[in-house]
């Protein structure tokens, strides 16, 4: 079973089912439709739940429109958005990096 991490602050959100997709760059688990997750809370490094990838996406950065935040938190602005995934991925985050959007549902 693959792994995704959370900020802590993301944890309740994706527990109530506010969120329900994940954006992830560089992706090195070759996330694929079908695949079942551990969801990690990436402070505390303790499962949180289960899930199973229901759909996924690919687009650059810079071409990401309201309809692809559905169900993922918002961001200020574009620049909030590049610097949040800087801190994440580092300095070679821009307009042209491509980010997989991906769906997922929690088990009951």
């Amino acid at each position: 079973m693959k792994t995704l991490k959370f900020m802590p602050h993301l944890v309740d959100l994706v527990l109530s089912g506010k969120k329900d997709s994940t954006f992830r760059l560089f992706d090195d688990k070759d996330l694929a439709v079908g695949d079942e997750l551990t969801l990690i809370n990436k402070e505390t490094l303790s499962e949180f739940a289960k899930a199973m990838i229901v759909d996924i996406k690919e687009k650059k950065l810079g071409e990401l429109e309201d309809v692809d935040f559905s169900g993922h938190e918002k961001f200020s602005s574009t620049e909030e958005m590049y610097k949040a995934y800087r801190l994440y991925y580092g300095d070679k985050v821009g307009p042209g990096t491509v980010v997989k959007i991906i769906k997922f549902k929690l088990y009951e």
